[in-house]
Parts: C-alpha cells; sequence; structure tokens
C-alpha cells in the first residue's frame, strides 16, 4: 500500500480529530478545497486501508474496541445504586461488584459537625455517572430511536386549481 506523503499526512492528521477538513488543511491541502479533498481522500481505498490498519494498531495498543466501549455504558446504565451504596449511611457496601464500582463518579465525606458525646457526623455523597446518557447512547448504537421523522402516507393526491385566471375579473 503505498500513498503519496500528502495522503499519508491527511491520514494520520484525520486519526486526531477525525474532522476531514482541518485534517486536509494540516497536510498541506488547499482551505478552499479541503472539504471536497477530504471527503475524497476518505473515499480512497488506499488512504482508507492505511486508516483502519492504523486504527487496528491503536485498538490492540490500547485495549479500546467497540465491545469494551459498549460493556463499559452497559455498567453505567443499568447498575443498581442500593447494590452499591447502603442508603443509611452513604457507605459503599462491601459487597459491590467491580462493574458496580465503575458506575461511581465521586465519592465525597466531611464531618460537619459532632454529637453531644464527641462522636463526628459525618456527610457522604456517593455521586453515579449519567445514567441516562449512558442509555442514549446505548439507544443510538443499536438504532433504537432515530434523530428525524420518517413519513410514509400512501394514498392519492387530487389538485384543485382554483387560483382565479387573469381573464376572470
Amino acid at each position: 500500500m503505498s500513498l503519496s506523503l500528502k495522503q499519508q499526512r491527511f491520514a494520520d492528521e484525520w486519526l486526531i480529530d477525525m474532522n476531514a477538513k482541518m485534517a486536509a488543511i494540516r497536510a498541506g491541502y488547499s482551505p478552499k478545497s479541503a472539504e471536497q479533498q477530504g471527503s475524497r481522500l476518505l473515499s480512497n481505498a488506499k488512504v482508507r486501508a492505511y486508516i483502519d490498519q492504523r486504527m487496528a494498531e491503536l485498538s490492540k495498543r490500547t485495549g479500546i474496541n467497540q465491545e469494551r466501549v459498549i460493556r463499559e455504558l452497559a455498567r453505567l446504565a443499568l447498575v443498581n445504586p442500593a447494590n452499591v451504596v447502603d442508603m443509611l449511611t452513604g457507605e459503599i457496601k462491601p459487597t459491590a461488584t467491580e462493574d458496580d464500582l465503575n458506575a461511581v463518579q465521586s465519592v465525597k465525606v466531611k464531618t460537619i459537625g459532632y454529637t453531644d458525646d464527641g462522636e463526628p457526623l459525618v456527610e457522604r455523597e456517593v455521586r453515579f455517572h449519567d445514567k441516562n446518557r449512558a442509555l442514549e447512547l446505548l439507544g443510538k448504537r443499536f438504532g433504537m430511536w432515530l434523530d428525524r421523522q420518517q413519513v410514509d402516507v400512501q394514498g392519492a393526491v387530487q389538485i384543485v386549481d382554483d387560483v382565479p385566471q387573469k381573464s376572470e375579473k
């Protein structure tokens, strides 16, 4: 697979932010035609093969792939907070699984005063990652909802010409 230096530079730049127009500009293409050049380069089989190869290498190196991202979103979306936090004390339960703990965004523990006996009054706050956002991303991935409306109408259309002609005054 032999790419020109400019094509390879475009592909490497595209992998940074996946913005074809900006990658084309950074690769040295004219800003005026960068959008068209970027689109053309992304549809080039050799450029696409190079990008796919680099993305596979990156996935292998980082361990991040589509399956892992979906699994992580599912952890966030499907956690039951009652399985993680003791609702009376605000403490993390010792039985919380690793999947449950991955859904925890932060834990804050603060002493807010003392009882008459000198015991500290402790306030605990456990925040979870955004469950709705995780569900939304999973739903989009599986095509559960569309961002557009699809209208399918069947039937006869009758056109009525009720505009008076110039001679009909």
